[in-house]
């Protein structure tokens, strides 16, 4: 059956679009849409199921290239029901998931074993960069990518031996698969220096192999700084920072709750995040989803394992403190959580409302205030640091490949 969304404020920035309208789904793709000075493709004949969004937002299917699933291995923490619905929820249409499982997804077994897997939306498996992620023996990097794998990542680690990352990087580069890359020397774990020392060093891999480099959850201004330069030297290099560092600073890292990799910083560096969004040295807003134990997060800072969950969250924080916050426009949010995502991903089928592109579309209401309650979460996790805060951009429907996957 056909949907039509209707009435529905629709907002694409890679169409130039930002009007009332329609939009219409056949068979999985946006097959027309009609909107105030805008028009593109043919509505489709036949039975049409009629969704009225009543003014609410409508934009791409949301990305997040940073995700933790738990499974196999963790399954107390999360499965792939749970974490698929979690994103659903958040209005996420494509997801990525990190390697460190048990067993690591180091294999192309492996990888098309976990990429079958996904529940209602698209959950990507991430390779790791070494075998059983011990930075020794580097992966089959091309093998991983047909078998499903959409990037290789040594996430939660880097890989400290320079010269196994430098050919891990020119493997990527070969295959044309993007380095997801966790930086942080282990001799400087948990300071700004020791995350801008390792981006520095990979970033020169990237220059010298040709290797598409994406640098993860950036918290600090030093490396920020970095970035920023190499970009204006030509390297192309992408990074993302999460919803928690432009929020909050150390002066809050005094609860399981706020205790990630990397942790939070300073305020300056929370600033330096804010601007580096809206200079455009960030490129993506991920998650970082990290589900935990109540047991695991609720035993005192120091003893509480590192992560926050953040899907349900994402959107409406960041909607919250960046666009209602005065720091950027509508549209520059959902280049940062899809369409950026989706060309790191080189998928020019998602991220878009464009007519004949995937329909992976999502509703939000960003009229209409609500306090985040972790007991409404479809995650297994509750260790969020937004629990109790007002914000707007609550999910109304999220569609994927034209099939409704949730629905508030």
């Amino acid at each position: 059956m056909n949907i039509r969304i209707a009435g529905g404020r629709l907002t694409d920035p890679t169409i130039g679009l930002d009007s009332m309208g329609d939009i219409y789904i056949k068979e999985g793709v946006i097959a027309a849409i009609r909107a105030e000075g805008f028009e593109q493709g043919d509505i489709p004949e036949g039975d049409t199921q009629q969704v009225d969004v009543n003014g609410a937002l409508v934009t791409p299917g949301l990305i997040d290239l940073h995700v933790h699933f738990r499974d196999p291995g963790f399954c107390y923490k999360e499965d792939m029901t749970t974490g698929c619905a979690s994103a659903a929820a958040g209005g996420f249409t494509t997801v990525c998931m990190m390697p460190n499982l048990k067993p690591i997804t180091d294999t192309p077994e492996l990888v098309a074993d976990l990429a079958k897997r996904a529940e209602g939306i698209r959950a990507l498996p991430v390779g790791s960069i070494t075998m059983g992620q011990k930075g020794v023996e580097i992966t089959d990097a091309a093998g991983m990518k047909a078998a499903g794998a959409c990037a290789i990542s040594e996430d939660g680690r880097s890989v400290m031996d320079a010269a196994v990352m430098y050919r891990a990087m020119e493997a990527a580069a070969k295959a044309d698969m993007p380095v997801f890359d966790h930086t942080e020397d282990d001799s400087l774990a948990g300071t700004a220096a020791g995350e801008a020392v390792i981006a520095v060093r990979d970033m020169l891999f990237a220059k010298e192999t040709g290797c598409r480099l994406h640098l993860c959850h950036i918290s600090c201004g030093l490396c920020l700084d970095a970035i920023r330069a190499a970009k204006a030297n030509g390297l192309d290099v992408t990074a993302e920072t999460g919803p928690h560092y432009f929020m909050f600073d150390k002066s809050r890292a005094t609860h399981g709750h706020f205790k990630m990799n990397p942790p939070l910083r300073t305020r300056e560096d929370v600033q330096a995040v804010i601007e580096a969004i809206k200079d455009g040295t960030v490129d993506v807003i991920a998650t970082d989803h990290a589900p935990h134990s109540a047991e695991e997060k609720l035993c005192g800072y120091d003893k509480a394992m590192n992560g926050i969950i953040g899907l349900e969250t994402s959107f409406p924080v960041s909607y919250t403190a960046l666009v209602r916050g005065g720091h950027i426009s509508l549209d520059k949010l959902i280049r940062l959580m899809s369409c950026n995502g989706a060309a790191i991903l080189r998928d020019d089928s998602r991220g878009t409302l464009k007519v004949g592109a995937a329909a992976d579309v999502a509703v939000f209401d960003i009229d209409t205030p609500y306090v985040i309650d972790p007991a409404a979460f479809k995650s297994k996790g509750r260790n969020t640091p937004f629990e109790g805060m007002e914000v707007y951009g609550r999910t109304l429907l999220t569609i994927c490949g034209g099939e409704i996957v949730y629905r508030a």
